[in-house]
């Protein structure tokens, strides 16, 4: 591997739990060209990590602005450009880490000599040279990942998500705190929001949770989320004085630094609460219709799920609404387990 092309295009949370792929390439092959190929805004994730060295962004939202417009030549010839775009820097390794068959074909239009997938579905298998089924422990987080590694005879390492902060936003994310009053290690972070509501553990428990945390833990919540989460958020908080709420109010990277700054983090199956595990923060995941893993293999990290017979159901819910899985898990047991995770010495 001279130059190699990652494509893990989103989501957030996935690109969380691919993130150490990189080092185990360059401990590999220390004089590799590293590229990830990423959606504009994740890509945010990735700019200071030291294992890669270069960006690629794939403008999706263009793309399907003009197909929705039926501007067809238009968008193909916008296509062909980012294909010569890829083909110009000569990878002679691409491997799809998304398995669809959109990330497929992106990999197919790097040009690369070797493409290599994991677990390639939709047609996608048909554009590989190799493809890698999916294996691993399935318990574990970023299992398949490290699967992958091992069997391209990478130096996996311990394999565990990393992410790294630019100093710019390690500024930025300074002021933020102090304009709100938050010390380092004095603050939880609650992350309550997800894309699907059979995801979401229930606002009166969260504005349960809060006094709990403030009053017994001596932490500080501080809900964060994305524009779309500011009402629900402000429902919780105003329930709750001494709630601060920057749900909708920081960009991903201030985000990330502020869950490396927290003394615990707690939240729902989202791409903010897997970063507590980059970032060796303390942290409580509560899992419901989704199981991405249960063991954080951090001595701070645990995982709330209650295996009730019909979960994992993802994205076809059979309890019509009453998300059983979560309604049980009450603020009690996540108040046990912030306890044993703040008082776990952190993993080396």
């Amino acid at each position: 591997m001279k130059r190699v092309l990652i494509v893990r295009t989103s989501a957030i949370g996935d690109v969380v739990f691919a993130s150490p792929f990189a080092a185990a390439i360059k401990r590999s092959h220390p004089k590799a060209h590293v590229a990830w190929l990423v959606e504009p805004g994740i890509h945010e994730l990735l700019e200071a990590d030291p294992a890669i060295d270069e960006l690629v962004l794939w403008p999706k939202a263009e793309w399907k602005r003009l197909w929705k417009e039926k501007l067809y030549g238009e968008l193909f010839g916008r296509v062909r450009q980012f294909r010569t775009m890829l083909r110009a820097k000569q990878f002679d390794t691409a491997i799809d880490m998304q398995s669809l068959l959109k990330s497929g074909a992106l990999t197919w239009l790097s040009g690369a000599k070797r493409r290599i997938g994991l677990g390639s579905r939709e047609g996608s298998q048909w554009l590989m040279t190799e493809v890698i089924p999916k294996g691993g422990i399935p318990r574990r987080i970023s299992s398949e990942y490290l699967y992958l590694a091992e069997q391209l005879g990478l130096d996996a390492g311990e394999f565990l998500p990393t992410l790294h902060v630019a100093d710019e936003t390690e500024i930025k994310t300074r002021a933020l705190m102090g304009r709100h009053h938050l010390e380092p290690e004095r603050f939880a972070v609650f992350a309550p929001f997800t894309t699907r509501p059979q995801k979401h553990w229930f606002e009166d428990a969260w504005q349960a949770l809060a006094p709990r945390v403030s009053n017994e833990l001596g932490l500080t919540p501080v809900i964060l989320g994305g524009p779309a989460d500011r009402e629900a958020a402000e429902r919780i908080a105003a329930a709750s004085p001494g709630v601060v709420q920057l749900a909708g109010a920081t960009h991903l990277p201030e985000a990330a630094a502020l869950i490396r700054h927290a003394g615990l983090l707690i939240g729902v199956d989202t791409g903010l609460t897997h970063m507590g595990t980059a970032f060796n923060t303390p942290t409580v995941a509560i899992f419901g219709s989704t199981r991405p893993y249960l063991d954080t293999c951090r001595a701070n990290g645990k995982v709330i799920w209650l295996g009730l017979e019909c979960s994992p159901c993802r994205r076809r819910p059979t309890c019509n609404g009453a998300f059983t899985c979560l309604r049980d898990i009450s603020p009690e047991r996540v108040m046990d387990e912030a306890r044993q995770v703040m008082a776990a010495r952190p993993a080396a």
